[in-house]
């Protein structure tokens, strides 16, 4: 009983951390990233499609994305979503592509992203402490039915603390690497 808390506790927190990693993609950090238009759907014949499903996205240079639709009658659509989007970027249509020139950023642009990944570190740890506290409330429902003694629910305990304390720091970790592409050019 208590390995299937750790286990759905586990998974849990590991969704958190991968719901934090893509909210990191969505980030712009300097550098060209054809997740930052995952967001992007496109009306493609009466259905929202993702963009990445109506074009080939590619990043020859670290400040350019190009995008090349396989049908070409799809250009203006797709160049008037991104213009809606709010990443902040003009798409440039020659007819056959749409060019994104990602300009650089200012060092206030870059504190304020970095802030956002802060925000979205925080709010994953808070996930991850919520899911700690179901954890910790399960084991006090099973010692109160009387399936474990008060060692083992102290054990229990401890061992969510330390699974919690690891998933804690592998935010803090990740949230450092992405802070260090974020703020340097």
């Amino acid at each position: 009983m208590i390995q299937d808390v750790y286990s759905k506790m586990n998974e849990k927190m590991q969704k958190s951390v991968d719901a934090m990693l893509n909210e990191f993609k969505n980030l712009r950090s300097g550098r060209a990233s054809t997740a930052m238009l995952d967001g992007i759907k496109i009306d493609y014949y009466g259905t929202l499609t993702p963009l990445k499903q109506v074009a080939n996205i590619s990043t020859p240079e670290s400040r350019l994305i190009v995008i090349q639709p396989w049908d070409k009658t799809m250009l203006s659509v797709i160049e008037k979503e991104i213009q809606k989007s709010n990443l902040g970027i003009n798409p440039s249509n020659d007819g056959k592509v749409i060019r994104l020139n990602l300009p650089q950023l200012t060092e206030e642009q870059r504190t304020q992203i970095a802030k956002i990944a802060h925000q979205k570190a925080e709010e994953c740890k808070i996930a991850i402490r919520n899911i700690r506290r179901e954890g910790n409330d399960e084991i006090d429902i099973i010692k109160k039915d009387g399936h474990i003694s008060e060692d083992d629910t102290n054990k229990a305990k401890n061992e969510i603390q330390k699974i919690t304390d690891g998933f804690v720091k592998k935010v803090d970790d990740l949230y450092a690497e992405k802070e260090k592409e974020i703020l340097t050019v």
